[in-house]
């Protein structure tokens, strides 16, 4: 959007005792981060934005899109840096894991606005899939902060993973992602059951290495994965530890019984190891399909993971009473 510079400048440059309230609920400045790829309705979404915050006294907020260079960590910096106190993004997972890595470490509060197919974050903290609603959560809910997780120098605040995941996730087609949602990871994930299995080495903190047959390493932070599945039931995102989880199914019969146990939330489930630590190496015998947040990176024979400890600030919903 053009008027982008302009805005920054209008911003920073407003030093407005009122705009700077510690109370969490009063008028805040805030930033929105848009993915102008992923989200076909930006004008719909901006007027419901602006409409919401104007209705609670904020002032207008800063409007900055990604692009393919810089997919929004370097805008959630300028965010920060304008002086804003709440950024919404609105994008998929991609883009809400880079606007993570620009504010994790600070105190501004990231707002999710859904608006791609997994939207994990959101999923996982209840986070409305309506515009104006998530708006709201922001203005009225509450915050909390959450652990954020270090892979290789890039970070997530939901899951990374190893092999079959990340596999499923780089194969399933976005034009039937968006026609039939979550479904298309299920066929995906078909195409690759009878993928061969990984030799892994796992080390947990200061223990000594696990070796293991795998088909998949999920290292999470919170436990949801897309399409509501609930892979880790025991995450918490403010304990200071990741779940591994270890999938080693070999056989077909092997899928269905581990698949039985995640959907009716078995806490042991056949096939699956859930182990727990702060600081994680997973290492294969071969190249494989790496994912951090549902976002594919380049794939590579290790992940090397740590917790930064309460590193992100969240806007949540209010805690039912």
């Amino acid at each position: 959007m053009g008027e982008n510079a302009a805005m920054t400048g209008g911003l920073a440059a407003d030093t407005s005792a009122a705009l700077r309230a510690t109370d969490p609920r009063g008028p805040l400045r805030s930033a929105v981060i848009v993915n102008p790829v992923r989200v076909d309705d930006v004008l719909v979404r901006r007027r419901a934005v602006e409409t919401e915050l104007a209705a609670a006294g904020w002032p207008a907020p800063i409007w900055l899109e990604t692009t393919t260079d810089d997919p929004g960590t370097g805008q959630a910096r300028r965010a920060v840096d304008a002086g804003a106190h709440v950024v919404f993004v609105c994008g998929g997972d991609g883009t809400v894991r880079s606007c993570i890595e620009g504010l994790a470490g600070t105190d501004v509060a990231l707002a999710v606005l859904p608006a791609g197919t997994g939207n994990l974050l959101a999923t996982n903290f209840g986070v409305p899939n309506d515009t104006a609603a998530a708006v709201r959560l922001a203005i009225e809910g509450d915050r909390t902060r959450i652990d954020v997780g270090d892979a290789n120098g890039q970070s997530f605040a939901v899951m990374a993973g190893i092999g079959f995941d990340a596999a499923l996730l780089r194969d399933a087609s976005t034009r039937l992602k968006s026609v039939i949602g979550a479904t298309a990871y299920v066929l995906s994930a078909l195409r690759h059951l009878r993928d061969r299995r990984m030799r892994v080495q796992i080390t947990l903190d200061d223990d000594p290495p696990l070796h293991r047959r795998a088909r998949s390493v999920v290292i999470g932070n919170v436990g949801r994965l897309q399409g509501g599945v609930h892979l880790l039931t025991e995450a918490e995102p403010d304990n200071g530890h990741l779940e591994v989880a270890i999938l080693a199914p070999h056989r077909l019969h092997h899928w269905f019984a581990l698949t039985w146990g995640v959907l009716h939330g078995h806490r042991d489930v056949a096939h699956m190891e859930v182990l727990r630590a702060s600081r994680i190496t997973v290492a294969s015998d071969r190249d494989q399909p790496r994912q951090l947040d549902g976002d594919v990176i380049d794939p590579g024979r290790s992940l090397t993971i740590t917790v930064r400890p309460g590193a992100l600030e969240l806007c949540v919903p209010r805690p039912e009473r």
